[in-house]
């Protein structure tokens, strides 16, 4: 441990910090893993407990069970908000037993044979946008397929008109900015804004679906039951929303990013390119490197210890899964190095971990396989040919733009 007067602090708006956060992650695993940060949240950074805060039973995910501590701020932040919030019933914020029924309901339809007969399509899509790229010599990789792509799949997926996908791309786009910890109060309003405008378009398209049901997932939602159980006309639509604005972020930040990375590692590209056999064992590999998704957030119901140090009860706790994925400890001394054939690459904490492991993973998994294997092996020479620009995201942690020559 560093002395006091060298202990580091967490804090993410540090210059440089956003297109490379992972020696800040490093300096905070080895003077101060357990730290209360300057925004009054606990931040895990250490493997061990981050596992240990993912896979605990007594930890919430519901706001609701915050202890306000600094009422001013609270105020400011309802009143850019407009109000209080309305609870999200998405799995995302609900806990068991609510959250163990939401799941096994929507996971009827993520079983393995109906991610898988996803494949062809998304082989397709790929091969549409790859197509244009190579026609083309250029282009930005983010705008053109890792944007793109997770986007359309889901939309097909759940058989929404394919007018409404700009619309609520647009509104995703806005709503994501809501999981970043560092959230400024003017975002509030236009996050308030986009998030009623999502809701009341999905709640009309449920109505419209329920009239005209389809072989789509939507509709497969809107039957599922269990035992005369069903979601209600809020659940629906908030697993919806879900699945648009945390589901499709993260796979544009591991396909785009995962890209950039292996086009900066070009000996791990021709690895891969020449190897399809390690496709899945690759993938699971670019997780752990670039995690998508850098915090899960979990919030503390009684006090609890991490290393002797005292959390509170009530207070949110930032699982760092980027760091942890990163921590030697874990992974031994190659644990910076990107390595496509790492043994035990799967044990990564990049979809989470226990009752809210990320029940789109795999399909998540299936895209990046197809798009970043598929582009590696039709662009051989593929190279960046000028600056990226990072999403400013600490969360969502991603790139915006990524110009490439093929």
């Amino acid at each position: 441990m560093l002395p006091l007067t060298e202990t580091p602090t967490f804090n993410p708006l540090e210059a440089g910090y956003i297109e490379n956060p992972y020696p800040h992650f490093a300096e905070m695993r080895n003077g101060q893993p357990v730290h209360l940060s300057m925004m009054d949240v606990w931040v895990l950074f250490d493997h061990d407990d981050v596992f240990r805060l993912l896979r605990d039973p007594t930890m919430s995910v519901m706001d609701a069970k915050i202890e306000v501590r600094d009422e001013e701020r609270y105020a400011e932040m309802l009143e850019a908000a407009g109000g209080e919030l309305e609870q999200d019933s998405s799995m995302l914020n609900t806990d068991p037993p609510d959250h163990t029924r939401l799941r096994r309901l929507v996971s009827k339809a993520f079983t393995p044979v109906a991610i898988q007969a996803l494949r062809p399509r998304i082989q397709e899509l790929v091969d549409v946008a790859l197509d244009e790229l190579g026609a083309a010599g250029a282009g930005d990789i983010v705008e053109q397929l890792a944007f793109p792509l997770p986007f359309d799949v889901i939309s097909e997926m759940l058989g929404m008109p394919e007018s409404d996908k700009d619309q609520i791309a647009a509104w995703s786009g806005t709503i994501v900015k809501s999981l970043d910890p560092m959230l400024a109060l003017d975002s509030f309003t236009e996050i308030r804004a986009a998030a009623d405008a999502m809701s009341a378009h999905i709640d009309e398209v449920i109505l419209w679906k329920r009239k005209n049901p389809g072989n789509d997932l939507l509709t497969a939602l809107i039957a599922a039951e269990e035992d005369g159980d069903r979601l209600t006309p809020g659940e629906l639509r908030d697993q919806v929303s879900l699945l648009f604005i945390a589901g499709h972020e993260t796979t544009v930040n591991l396909i785009g990013t995962g890209i950039y990375e292996l086009l900066r590692h070009p000996e791990q590209a021709a690895i891969w390119r020449g190897d399809p056999e390690i496709d899945a064992t690759a993938v699971d590999e670019m997780l752990r490197f670039v995690s998508p998704v850098q915090f899960s957030r979990r919030i503390t119901l009684d006090d609890i210890d991490f290393q002797g140090t005292t959390v509170p009860k009530g207070m949110f706790v930032l699982a760092g899964l980027a760091s942890s994925n990163r921590d030697p400890k874990k992974w031994g001394p190659t644990a910076e190095d990107l390595d496509v054939r790492r043994d035990g690459s799967g044990q990564h904490l990049a979809f989470g971990s226990g009752a809210h492991y990320c029940l789109g993973a795999s399909l998540a998994k299936l895209e990046a396989a197809i798009a970043i294997g598929t582009f590696l092996r039709r662009f051989p020479d593929a190279a960046v040919s000028g600056d990226v620009e990072w999403n400013g995201r600490v969360n969502l942690r991603g790139l915006e733009y990524l110009p490439v020559t093929v």
